[in-house]
């Protein structure tokens, strides 16, 4: 069934989109050093990315007592299905894991810091205040600033805008992002220290790309409706949501070209 609102919404994030499947940091992940960096800053959206998705859970499911019925059927069952599978997925051993604990699991394999997001994590859940927990770790800047343009997006508890953040800033565009990375990460050099991180990204593609992706498109198509200024707000949102990303990335690259200059100059040539 056609959608106009969702066509001009798709048609005028597509060039964002672009820029981030298509994003040169993909290629500039060249060696393990280059995957540590990435990964110290890409914890934190895998971190937030849960904290939206509970946020669209206690929006749009009854998560009090007592229970009552609330919202739509379909979209209770795509809210929960994905929770059950970012909460307790398999690791590659068939063990139960949350994707962030797999995401651990991964930066510890390759000897990647984990601290600042550990840090981060364990002053927040006492403070309560994001910008107290990042000034006392030593979370990456591109990682603060993305974090905090999710957190903008869960403030205004406006579900059609969550749903649409959710929705074509992460999970529609997950699969084919981590399939850059994937592609991207040579092959010529020792993998062993990477087999987690390639799971992670592996599994994403997999889970997401197809029934995932396609419930939280009609999710969001629900909850704006024929309203003209909800998609107008949904897709102002899932804009700078794609720009925040973009400045990830861009920051993340400009890490790995601090570390190797020369290896960052050569894939420039």
């Amino acid at each position: 069934m056609e959608n106009k609102f969702l066509d001009t919404l798709s048609a005028n994030i597509d060039v964002y989109k672009r820029q981030i499947v298509n994003h040169d940091v993909y290629k500039h992940i060249r060696d393990i050093n280059c995957i540590r960096l990435f990964m110290e800053s890409h914890v934190f959206a895998v971190w937030d990315f849960m904290s939206l998705l509970k946020a669209l859970q206690r929006n749009l499911t009854c998560v009090t007592v007592p229970w009552m019925v609330t919202g739509d059927a379909n979209t209770r069952y795509l809210i929960n299905e994905i929770v059950t599978g970012e909460e307790s997925d398999i690791d590659m051993h068939g063990k139960r894991a949350s994707h962030f604990e797999l995401y651990l699991d991964a930066m510890q394999q390759s000897n990647a810091d984990t601290t600042p997001v550990l840090q981060f994590l364990d002053i927040l859940k006492t403070t309560g205040d994001l910008e107290t927990a990042f000034s006392r770790s030593n979370a990456p800047a591109g990682a603060r600033d993305f974090v905090r343009n999710t957190f903008a997006t869960i403030n205004t508890n406006k579900p059609h805008i969550q749903a649409a953040v959710f929705t074509f800033g992460r999970e529609d565009l997950i699969p084919d992002m981590f399939l850059s990375i994937v592609n991207d990460i040579s092959n010529d050099y020792n993998t062993h220290g990477i087999s987690v991180f390639r799971y992670y990204l592996e599994r994403h593609i997999e889970v997401d790309g197809g029934h995932h992706s396609h419930l939280a498109v009609e999710m969001t198509s629900s909850l704006c409706g024929n309203d003209p200024q909800k998609w107008q707000e949904a897709e102002e949102a899932v804009i700078k949501s794609l720009q925040s990303r973009i400045q990830l990335w861009n920051d993340v690259a400009e890490q790995i070209k601090q570390l190797q200059p020369a290896s960052f100059n050569s894939i420039n040539q």
